[in-house]
């Protein structure tokens, strides 16, 4: 793809490692869960603070809360307590 053009790579971005050749031996097929649409009212600053990251936006916001969810079912995420809001209030 890089030599067709196609690949949005930057032309000077190092080569990849190979993987070696007994990678694929064990390797496996993991699809990802379905999405949900959900409509969900947020701070404005929290959205333009992602949105200011660039192009994915809410690919991060996910990822942020999986991020969290995973640590609360981990138990390291002690230091945020259900219910209790993370702000201060208005």
């Amino acid at each position: 793809m890089r030599e067709r053009g196609e690949d949005k790579t930057s032309p000077d971005a190092p080569e990849a490692k190979s993987l070696g050749a007994g990678f694929w031996d064990n390797a496996r097929v993991v699809m990802p869960s379905g999405k949900t649409s959900v409509h969900l009212r947020l701070d404005s600053d929290i959205v333009e603070w992602f949105k200011t990251q660039g192009k994915g936006h809410l690919t991060r916001m996910n990822a942020v809360l999986r991020t969290y969810v995973e640590a609360q079912k981990n138990g390291s995420g002690a230091a945020v307590r259900k219910g209790t809001p993370n702000r201060a209030p208005a």
